[in-house]
């Protein structure tokens, strides 16, 4: 294990929050939106992520799962809701026969619990980055005596 990995991993965390967050952002600016260019309402979008695991070297002691080693996450894609909502509304020029009209399937409560989740999660790990800089320093400071 390098002495920069651990920044490696913070800088994917950091990468997938902000992600995240410009996700939640689309889902929140299209909310109300009830016809798109592909036709029908917008529909809500997430991000897909996983544990970014590599095979480490033969030599590394530290390895704990048979030969592999985490090396912070990454965005697999972002995957789209295809549920529908529906609402009753006759005199909308979109309804159906039986007037119901598609609508977004944005659920806006849980869209600001996500969003609140996810800065608090690069809070996190943008702390961990200034503390593994600071080892970093300390571990510098210490070669130099």
């Amino acid at each position: 294990m390098s002495i920069f990995d651990g920044l490696a991993i913070n800088t994917s965390g950091l990468a997938l929050e902000r992600l995240k967050l410009d996700t939640i952002s689309t889902n929140i600016a299209n909310v109300n939106t009830n016809t798109t260019a592909d036709g029908g309402p917008y529909r809500s979008k997430s991000v897909l992520f996983s544990e970014n695991v590599k095979n480490a070297g033969k030599d590394d002691s530290s390895i704990a799962n048979g030969g592999q080693m985490s090396y912070g996450v990454k965005v697999n894609g972002i995957q789209q809701d295809d549920s529908v909502k529906r609402t009753y509304d006759p005199t909308n020029p979109q309804a159906d026969q039986n007037g119901y009209v598609e609508t977004s399937n944005v659920n806006l409560a849980d869209q600001m619990v996500d969003m609140i989740q996810a800065m608090r999660t690069y809070e996190a790990n943008e702390t961990a980055a200034e503390s593994n800089k600071d080892m970093l320093k300390k571990a510098l400071e210490i070669s130099k005596g």
